[in-house]
């Protein structure tokens, strides 16, 4: 028995995550969202089948996911930044307002309850869905992106919200620039270079927001040293990071060979499911 765990049950949890690792990498390079949308709902079954409390369960799947989507996110941004794709004008305007944002999600993270980061991912990720499924021509905000103090309240929100959501910032970023007449390829390749500004702060913000939790729950294994760093786990970030890294540049091939209305729909879908799952979650208190 090891962390409460038989053998055999810690084999599934590895396979589990490696699996996920492959498909986080593959998901963060065709829809730029750092892979976070798949992590957490995964993290968060193997976490629950590993007895983690549910008080800090979901902030220990979004520090995690965050630590994961570092170098996924930097690899997935390189191959996309090679293609012309990144919008790097935004990037100069939005990189200190998302810092902003990040600092304040950690400091939020510390002391918030455990149902909050559940109520964020859902709202934004089935915004962001219906948007995607049911697009219409109609359906913007304006015909580019905003100039001034609510470009800068955007990027705030972008840093605020991923770090709640343990994602890279493209749920959000990505539902923005769309309402605003940009292409979702370039909606896509720009998110993947917020991603790397996000999951860095955001990682060590959830380490910092997690460090009394090994002391309140000290006869949890998965939240002690060396298993983890505050509401970073080091043994989920090592199974998952390799595979991601491999799968993350075939998701940008096929980002890329998408058609842009393709690549709306799957984005939708996808949200749609992640986000019902946290929904029975709330229902159920699970």
């Amino acid at each position: 028995m090891i962390a409460g765990l038989d053998i055999k049950e810690i084999v599934e949890l590895a396979l589990l995550l490696i699996a996920t690792g492959a498909l986080s990498g593959f998901l963060a390079g065709v829809f730029g969202i750092g892979g976070g949308a798949i992590l957490v709902p995964v993290f968060y079954e193997c976490f629950r089948i590993a007895d983690v409390p549910l008080e800090v369960r979901m902030p220990l799947c979004v520090g995690t996911s965050l630590a994961v989507i570092i170098p996924t996110s930097i690899r997935s941004f390189r191959a996309h930044y090679k293609r012309g794709a990144v919008d790097m004008a935004i990037l100069r305007v939005w990189w200190l307002p998302i810092l902003i944002g990040v600092v304040v999600g950690s400091v939020v993270a510390r002391f918030a309850p455990e149902r909050l980061f559940k109520i964020v991912f859902v709202i934004v990720a089935w915004s962001a869905a219906v948007r995607l499924i049911f697009a219409r021509e109609g359906w913007k905000l304006g015909d580019d992106l905003p100039k001034g103090p609510l470009m800068r309240l955007y990027g705030v929100c972008v840093g605020l919200l991923s770090t709640l959501m343990g994602i890279g910032g493209g749920l959000f970023s990505n539902l923005l620039m769309t309402f605003y007449s940009r292409p979702i390829h370039q909606a896509v390749a720009t998110s993947s270079a917020l991603a790397v500004l996000i999951s860095i702060p955001g990682a060590l913000g959830y380490i910092y927001a997690g460090w009394p939790a090994a002391a309140t729950y000290p006869g949890v294994a998965a939240l002690q040293a060396p298993f983890a760093l505050g509401y970073v786990s080091l043994i989920g970030a090592v199974l998952v990071m390799p595979m991601s890294l491999v799968t993350a540049p075939l998701g940008v091939r096929a980002a890329h060979a998408m058609s842009k209305r393709t690549l709306e729909m799957a984005f939708g879908f996808y949200l749609l499911i992640v986000g019902s799952r946290f929904v029975l979650s709330l229902l159920g208190g699970q």
